[in-house]
């Protein structure tokens, strides 16, 4: 399933227009976006959890050349599924 389906089948459940369910879509990736952005965790409960955690700083090669690089720590967004959707999918 791709955004323009999530799309569709959102403005199918909740009786919007594709307008306003790819409003509504847009607003929810854009805040939760943010909201990592800043730092925060997003948890939805039965859903998932979506937090930042830090990539520690390390050497690695460059696959052309063999040479050794640096690579920069860094943030990197994780989702963790919470047990409703676990047990919804199993």
């Amino acid at each position: 399933m791709n955004k323009q389906d999530l799309i569709g089948k959102v403005a199918e459940a909740a009786g919007l227009s594709r307008t306003d369910s790819a409003k509504a879509v847009d607003a929810l990736i854009e805040t939760i976006t943010m909201a990592l952005k800043a730092g925060d965790d997003v948890r939805l409960v039965g859903f998932g959890s979506f937090e930042v955690t830090q990539r520690k700083a390390s050497t690695g090669r460059n696959p052309r050349t063999g040479e050794p690089m640096a690579i920069k720590a860094s943030g990197v967004p994780k989702f963790r599924p919470g047990k409703a959707l676990k047990d919804s999918v199993n």
